[in-house]
C-alpha cells in the first residue's frame, strides 16, 4: 500500500465526519491532503519505510484566524479518529512528531522557507535548500475549496524564476566539473581513497542536482535523489543508469570513463537547450557561459561558484 494513497483513502473514510458537525462551518475554509518531510509524500515509501512516520493519516492547512478559532478542538477531532485503517497502524518515532495533524497554513510553509508566503526576492529563492521545496511542492492536496494553500503551492510548483535557475545550473557546472572531471583524478594519482571517493559522492549528487534542474523539479532529500531521477525525461534514466554503473564499479579507470561520459551527455543537454555555446569539453568551462545570461544585474554579480 501507497502511504499517499493509504492517506486519501483515510480522508475519503472519516474526513467528511470530521469536518462536520461543529466544524462544518469552516469546511471550505480548510485545506487537506498530504504533504512535506516524509518518503510517503514523495510516493517512494516501501515496506521498509512502514517501520516509522507511516500510516494512515493527513494534514489539515488552516488560516491564522480559523487557526485561532478551531485550531486546538480540530486537532483533538483529529486525535480522535480512528489509530489503525485498511490493516496499517501509524509508526511515531520521537523525530516523526508534527508531519500530520492541524496546522496554520502560514506557519507550515515558514518552517521550510522561512517565510509564511514563500521566497520574497530572487535571493530568498537561491538560498532554500532545494530538499525544503521539494517537501513544499510534495504530496497532493485533497480537498481545499478556499485555495489559499493550493495558490501558495503552485508559485513554488512553477519552479524556480528563471534566473535563480541559470545561476543554479552554473554552479552546478563547476562543482561537478571540479568534483569528478579534475579532483577524483588528482585525488587517485595520490593515493587518498577517502578524498577520491568523496569527489566521486560529490559529482554524483550534483550531476543528479543539475538534471532536475533541468527538467524544472526540486532535488529531493539526498536518500531519494537517485531514485527520482528515473521519472525525469530529460537526462533521467541515462544519469540515473550510468551513476548506479559507476558506483557499482571498484575500477578507477571504469569510474572515469563513466564521468567523462555524464559529463558529455549533460553538455549535449545544455547545448541543446542553448544554456552554452561552448565546444570544450571541461564541464567547468560552461559555468561562466551560462551565468552570463543571468539577466538581473545583482545575481549576476555573484560568483559563478554561488548557486
Amino acid at each position: 500500500m501507497n502511504g499517499l494513497t493509504l492517506a486519501e483513502r483515510y480522508f475519503d473514510r472519516y474526513g467528511g465526519e470530521l469536518l462536520a458537525g461543529e466544524f462544518a462551518a469552516w469546511r471550505d475554509r480548510i485545506a487537506v491532503g498530504l504533504a512535506g518531510d516524509g518518503s510517503d509524500c514523495l510516493g517512494f515509501d516501501d515496506e521498509q519505510s512502514r517501520d516509522h512516520d507511516w500510516g494512515p493519516g493527513f494534514c489539515l492547512w488552516l488560516s491564522d484566524e480559523d487557526y485561532a478559532a478551531i485550531g486546538a478542538p480540530l486537532q483533538q477531532a483529529y486525535d480522535r479518529l480512528p489509530k489503525c485503517f485498511d490493516g496499517f497502524a501509524r509508526s511515531t518515532t520521537e523525530w516523526g512528531e508534527g508531519r500530520i495533524g492541524v496546522f496554520q497554513t502560514g506557519t507550515w510553509y515558514k518552517q521550510f522557507l522561512g517565510h509564511p508566503d514563500g521566497p520574497q526576492t530572487l535571493f530568498d529563492w537561491l538560498r532554500i535548500p532545494e530538499k525544503y521545496l521539494a517537501a513544499c511542492t510534495s504530496g497532493r492536496v485533497f480537498h481545499d475549496p478556499l485555495d489559499d494553500f493550493s495558490q501558495r503551492r503552485r508559485r513554488l510548483l512553477a519552479f524556480y524564476p528563471e534566473d535563480v535557475r541559470l545561476a543554479k545550473i552554473a554552479a552546478r557546472c563547476m562543482s561537478i566539473g571540479q568534483a569528478g572531471q579534475y579532483n577524483f583524478t588528482r585525488a587517485l594519482g595520490r593515493g587518498e581513497a577517502f578524498v577520491a571517493q568523496y569527489a566521486e559522492t560529490s559529482f554524483c549528487n550534483d550531476l543528479m542536482s543539475l538534471v532536475y534542474l533541468l527538467n524544472r523539479r526540486y532535488a529531493p532529500y539526498y536518500k531519494w535523489r537517485h531514485r527520482g531521477l528515473s521519472a525525469l525525461p530529460r537526462l533521467g534514466l541515462l544519469v540515473h543508469d550510468r551513476i548506479t554503473a559507476m558506483m557499482s564499479s571498484a575500477d578507477a579507470n571504469e569510474k572515469r570513463a563513466h564521468i567523462e561520459a555524464l559529463c558529455a551527455m549533460t553538455i549535449a543537454e545544455l547545448r541543446a537547450e542553448g544554456l552554452t555555446d561552448s565546444d570544450s569539453p571541461f564541464l567547468v568551462d560552461h559555468g561562466p557561459h551560462i551565468h552570463e545570461r543571468i539577466d538581473d544585474p545583482a545575481l549576476r554579480r555573484l560568483s559563478v561558484l554561488i548557486g
